[in-house]
């Protein structure tokens, strides 16, 4: 499943497995803000991930954050 957030004046796609035990507004909701903790109060390289987003992955309690670079792509614990 499909569904875009903005962040950063940005519409992002994040991905969902629709066998998630976790309900998706919960799930999008610790997503949003995570992303902006992280915008906010995270170091250099996880500041450059997130200005160069493409797309969100979610995988169980993981984000899978993915860059236009593949080397920025990493991955943030939601729980």
């Amino acid at each position: 499943m499909k569904i875009l957030i903005s962040f950063q004046n940005n519409q992002i796609p994040v991905y969902f497995n629709v066998d998630s035990k976790q309900p998706i507004q919960r799930t999008l909701k610790l997503l949003t803000s995570a992303l902006e903790n992280k915008f906010n109060h995270g170091k250099r390289a996880l500041k450059k991930c997130l200005n160069s987003l493409i797309s969100i992955e979610i995988e169980g309690s993981e984000a899978i954050l993915h860059s236009k670079s593949e080397y920025d792509s990493l991955a943030l614990s939601l729980y």
